[in-house]
């Protein structure tokens, strides 16, 4: 459902601020220092992506791209395992996920950074 919802939006070509367009407010940490924060581009990354963009959707905020990816992988998956009632034969381990969780957070770190930097 949230990848249909975030198909129909349209992104906003600052690379940032689409979630405004469904009643959110601006980033308040950005009207603050005039920073982008390193949720910002997270909504027009993912719009970006269900739309084909990968390019854009990058450049708007790279661990939400990887996020949105994930997500129209896994979706496919999930609802085969849904609607057959069965858990997956192998299950990661804590160790799996937190790997995993760690490698995107600095990510999402080092692109933040990059875009701080830069601006």
């Amino acid at each position: 459902m949230l990848l249909v919802f975030a198909r129909s939006l349209e992104p906003d070509p600052r690379g940032f601020g689409t979630h405004e367009q469904i009643g959110l407010t601006p980033c308040y940490f950005q009207e603050l220092t005039g920073k982008v924060c390193p949720l910002c581009g997270g909504t027009t990354a993912w719009v970006h992506v269900l739309r084909g963009e990968l390019v854009q959707a990058v450049h708007s905020n790279l661990a939400a791209t990887l996020l949105c990816v994930g997500a129209v992988i896994g979706s496919p998956w999930l609802m085969w395992v849904a609607a057959h009632g069965r858990r997956p034969r192998r299950v990661p381990t804590s160790r799996v996920l937190l790997a995993v969780a760690s490698v995107w957070l600095a990510v999402a770190v080092f692109d933040w950074l990059r875009k701080v930097l830069i601006s």
